[in-house]
Parts: C-alpha cells; sequence; structure tokens
C-alpha cells in the first residue's frame, strides 16, 4: 500500500520548527506583526558575500562568455569601490539600472546593493520618455546602463548633472560618460567590498517600478529583508514539492551538490528574473544560461548545450518552444523543471510539454512585484491535479479574499486577494496617496479576484485592475488609452484584452473618432509607437463614430465592447 504524502500543513510543522532550516519566528515590522524566515540572511551584501563558498563553479553563461562565481565575485567587489570612491555613492542614494539582460546587469545589481544604495532597475523595453519618466520619479543620482539605454535617455536627460554615468557594451560614447570595463580594471586589485555605513534588514533596497491603472508607473519599494525572504521562500517551496513528491530530507542532502542550470529566458527587470532567477542561482550556486532575449531557437539550442535543468518562462514562451520545426531535433532530457509564470497554462500546451519532456516536473505560482515575487507554488503531481490552482501560500505569507468594504469573505467564495508578509514591499516611492489606496495595516490589495479554498489552495479568476497579460507582459489600459486620447481627432479610447492563442491576449482598442478629421487606425498605432513600450501598442484598432457604451457610473463598459466584437469576429 502506498504511504499517502504528507500534507501542505503537516510539511509546513516541520519544515518551520525550532532547529530546522525554515524555522519562522514573529517580529514587529512597521508597526504590523509578521511572520518570517529565521534564518534569513539580514542584507543582500550578506548574500553576495556567502556567494564566495562557490568560488569555482560557473555562475553565468552568455552567449559565448562564461562567469565563475570567483570572477563575478571580483567584478562586483571592483564596481561597487568605484561607486563609492569615484562617484560618492552613499547608503541610500538611488543608482537607476537600464540594460538588456547582460552580465554586466548582475555585477551593476549587486554591487549597487552591497554599498547600501537603491538599485532602480528601469524596464529595458521602455522608450526614452519613459525611462526618462522612472529615472526622475526614483530621483537617481547615477546611471548605469549599455550603449542603447544611454543614447535613450541622453536625449531625454541632461545627464551631465548626474554624479555620473557608467555605460557597458557601448559604442562612440560620449566623453564624460564612464566605461564600465575600464573602471572595473581601475578597482581589480581591491579585494573587498568597500566599508559603507550598516546596512540592516529594513533599509531600503530596490524601486522595481510596476504600472498602476493611472497609467502612470510606481515604484514599489523593496528593502533588504523583502528580498532576502525571498531566497528562503524560494528554497522552501522547492523542498515541500519534494515532500509531496515522496521525497525526503536525506534526498535533499543528496541533492546539495549537485548543480542545477537555470535558462533566464525572462528580463531580469521583472522580479520574476531578479528574484526568481539571478537570486535564487547566487544563493545556491546554480548556473544561469541568460538570454539576450527570447529566441525560441536559440533557447532550445541552449538547453541542449548546457544541459539546462530548469526552465521558467510564460507560457507565451513555451507554446513557442513548442511548436518551433526543430524541437524533435534537440535533446531536451536534461529539463526536469518546468515553471509557468505571467499567465495560466492551457490544458493543449501542458499535454504538449509533458509528451516532448516527460521528465520535467510542471509548476506554477503567484506573485506580484509589491510582494516581492511569489507568494503560493504548486509542483508536480499537485499542479498536474488542480493546473487551475496557483497553489498554496507559504508559512510567511498570509492570503485572504475580501469583499468590497475590507471584510474576508468565506472559503470558496469570491473575493480581492489580500496579501500580509515580510515579503510585502514598504510602499510606492514618493506616492503616499497610491500607497495608502493600496496598503492598509500591512495587507497588500494585489486587484486580483480570486478563492481560496478549505486546503488553502489559492485561485486567481479575474483581475479588478484594468490589465491586459500580454505574453506575460503587464499592459495598462489606462496609459494606451492615454496616449490614443492624446491624438487629433480622437473623442475617446476603450482598451480591451482579446484572447490570442500564443500570447493568451493581445491589445485591442476602440477608438471614438471625429468623422470631420482623417483619422485612420494605421497613424494611430504610429503615433501610439512613438509613446509606448511595442509591447503595449494595440495590434487591432476598431474605428468609430458613436459614442462609446457608459455605464451608469460614467465608466465605459469595457465587457459589452469586448462581447460584441468577439461575437463579430
Amino acid at each position: 500500500m502506498t504511504q499517502a504524502a504528507p500534507t501542505f500543513s503537516e510539511i509546513a510543522a516541520q519544515l518551520t520548527a525550532p532547529g530546522q532550516m525554515f524555522e519562522t519566528e514573529r517580529v514587529r515590522i512597521r508597526d504590523v506583526d509578521v511572520t518570517t524566515w529565521k534564518n534569513a540572511p539580514p542584507t543582500l551584501r550578506h548574500i553576495f558575500e556567502a556567494s564566495r563558498r562557490f568560488a569555482e563553479r560557473t555562475y553565468m553563461v552568455y552567449e559565448g562568455e562564461t562567469l565563475t562565481f570567483d570572477e563575478h565575485y571580483r567584478r562586483v567587489v571592483a564596481l561597487a569601490n568605484a561607486l563609492v570612491s569615484d562617484f560618492g555613492i552613499r547608503k541610500g542614494d538611488r543608482v537607476a539600472l537600464a540594460m538588456r539582460n547582460y552580465p554586466e546587469w548582475s555585477i551593476a545589481f549587486w554591487a549597487i546593493a552591497a554599498t547600501g544604495a537603491v538599485v532602480v532597475p528601469l524596464n529595458a523595453w521602455w522608450t526614452g520618455p519613459e525611462l526618462a519618466y522612472g529615472f526622475n520619479d526614483s530621483g537617481a543620482r547615477l546611471l548605469i546602463a549599455d550603449g542603447d539605454r544611454a543614447l535613450r535617455l541622453s536625449k531625454e536627460l541632461d545627464l551631465s548633472k548626474l554624479a555620473g554615468v557608467i555605460v557597458a557594451r557601448g559604442k562612440n560614447l560620449a566623453a564624460a560618460w564612464a566605461d564600465y570595463e575600464q573602471m572595473l580594471a581601475k578597482h581589480a586589485s581591491n579585494p573587498k567590498l568597500p566599508d559603507v555605513e550598516a546596512l540592516g534588514p529594513e533599509d531600503p533596497a530596490t524601486i522595481f517600478y510596476t504600472s498602476g491603472t493611472t497609467g502612470f508607473p510606481k515604484g514599489a519599494l523593496g528593502t533588504h529583508r523583502n528580498m532576502c525572504s525571498m531566497a528562503l521562500t524560494l528554497g522552501f517551496l522547492g523542498v515541500r514539492a519534494l515532500l509531496r513528491e515522496g521525497g525526503s530530507l536525506q534526498d535533499l542532502a543528496a541533492m546539495q551538490g549537485v548543480q542545477q542550470v537555470l535558462l533566464l529566458a525572462v528580463p531580469l527587470f521583472h522580479v520574476v528574473g531578479s528574484h526568481g532567477v539571478l537570486l535564487s542561482a547566487l544563493v545556491a550556486g546554480n548556473k544561469i544560461v541568460m538570454m539576450y532575449k527570447w529566441d525560441p531557437q536559440q533557447a532550445l539550442e541552449c538547453i541542449e548545450r548546457e544541459r539546462v535543468t530548469v526552465l521558467t518562462a510564460t507560457p507565451t514562451m513555451i507554446w513557442q518552444l513548442v511548436d518551433h520545426p526543430d524541437i524533435n531535433k534537440r535533446d531536451l532530457s536534461s529539463v526536469g523543471s518546468v515553471g509557468y509564470g505571467g499567465a495560466p497554462a492551457p490544458p493543449e500546451l501542458r499535454r504538449r510539454v509533458a509528451e516532448l519532456m516527460p521528465a520535467a516536473l510542471p509548476g506554477t505560482g503567484y506573485g506580484i512585484t509589491e510582494v516581492s515575487s511569489v507568494v503560493s507554488g504548486l509542483h508536480g503531481s499537485d499542479y498536474s491535479g488542480r493546473a487551475d490552482s496557483a497553489g498554496v501560500a507559504v508559512p510567511i505569507c498570509d492570503v485572504i479574499a475580501v469583499d468590497d468594504e475590507g471584510k474576508e469573505v468565506p472559503r470558496g467564495q469570491l473575493g480581492e486577494l489580500w496579501i500580509k508578509g515580510v515579503n510585502v514591499v514598504a510602499g510606492y516611492w514618493n506616492k503616499p496617496e497610491a500607497t495608502a489606496q493600496s496598503f492598509t495595516d500591512g495587507w497588500f490589495h494585489s486587484g486580483d479576484i480570486g478563492r481560496i479554498d478549505e486546503g488553502g489552495f489559492i485561485y486567481i479568476v479575474d483581475r479588478k485592475k484594468d490589465i491586459i497579460i500580454r505574453g506575460g507582459e503587464n499592459v495598462y489600459c489606462a496609459e494606451v488609452e492615454a496616449a490614443l486620447m492624446d491624438y487629433p481627432g480622437v473623442k475617446g479610447a476603450a482598451v480591451i484584452g482579446l484572447p490570442h492563442r500564443v500570447l493568451g491576449e493581445e491589445v485591442g482598442a476602440v477608438v471614438q473618432i471625429d468623422p470631420a478629421q482623417a483619422v485612420t487606425a494605421d497613424a494611430l498605432q504610429q503615433h501610439a509607437a512613438k509613446k509606448l513600450a511595442a509591447f503595449k501598442v494595440p495590434s487591432r484598432i476598431w474605428l468609430r463614430e458613436d459614442p462609446l457604451p457608459l455605464g451608469a457610473t460614467g465608466k465605459i463598459m469595457k465587457r459589452e465592447l469586448r462581447d460584441q466584437l468577439l461575437a463579430a469576429s
């Protein structure tokens, strides 16, 4: 007779008991009592210093380049010393990081964090004006960028007023800009991180930008404790999955010396890339195979060549992978885990992955920027049996569903999901009103509509916030509508999500125009492309002269519009 797997509650009790790896304790943060991992490192500087124990292991592979943990450590130390001694960066200063996926992104991130400054990762897909908004909003003193992003920002800002500009992989640099490689060479002989003002768990560490329904990006202010707690959260989810699949802690001990190989196919400026991949690999001594941008053919080549064991991507990306004509020509037998993030994976996609990568355990999770990435997860047979669920929350997170009055609803009933825990960020940078609207007594209002069953399984069924998830990227309708409305002859605009087999959703827009003016869909798309990143530009635009339908509150009835369009298509 097969022994039943331990329950989630039994595993949590076992792993969080006194003296155990994931022991928990209660702490008071910002006048709120929360549960935290007792053994979590206090700061990101501590996490970085601990990475030295993996010195000889390969940490990062990027195209033809390879970086060991020791080489990564020494480069971070060199850059950190440059930031302090050459540019006067001090604890609390904001340093903007505007860069595509390069090894330099990781080096810059850890160097900034180790000095006590605040890392401000800017979305590398943003246009010049969007980058400038994030830079100005954060009050950054210094910019570390790749050549393309530096040029974009130089057209929008007077960079000469900054403490400095450091550019990696750039050509024809402005005379005043510092070359990244030269900065590292200058400080290469320094063996240790610079002395800085003492850091603590509640000191600010990051500002990740996440757009709101107002259309203006908001900077989620993360602390060292926020990100450090995620290091153990990801570990807990992995151990919990092992025990649920019939494994033991003895199995875990045997796996400690085995280096996992993670394909980094998502941007580092998102918490999935920075927390879920970059942070977790540094903590566990795993190898990252980095992609500059997603390309399914290149991904197949990377998986086969580097023997990738962990693949985390959006369903859109995995669709493109399994649909690629070369899929059956590549050896994917090394893949032991496939994690879906950003949107639910449809049954057909899950079936295809199971056929092509039979050794890979499937998994998913639920998380957002404001809660420092992941709050729940589901893996293996648990996922296969409940693929519509986002899993069970980890012990340091409380998740409830509430009604419009903020009162918790009974289990099984729909409500807005609120999250409380040590992982919840300190609020929105310099936006007290937005913070007050989204954070209540330590609870973050996710804007997601869902339910939680008696077993603690979380189900996301809708989004209260007016957003579209296109290929795992959030598109905020109000921002796109504002861009469309800023065109002569446009009287109204409603941006809606349309179903798409691969992307999940695509951006559509219904635009009311003045018949006296010559407005075309092509012209509107070109206009939007000048103001917005490419993934936000509507792929389909319907023009109409009649007013857009309004509800009793005066808001556009988008669901009615969407249903009409789908019925007519």
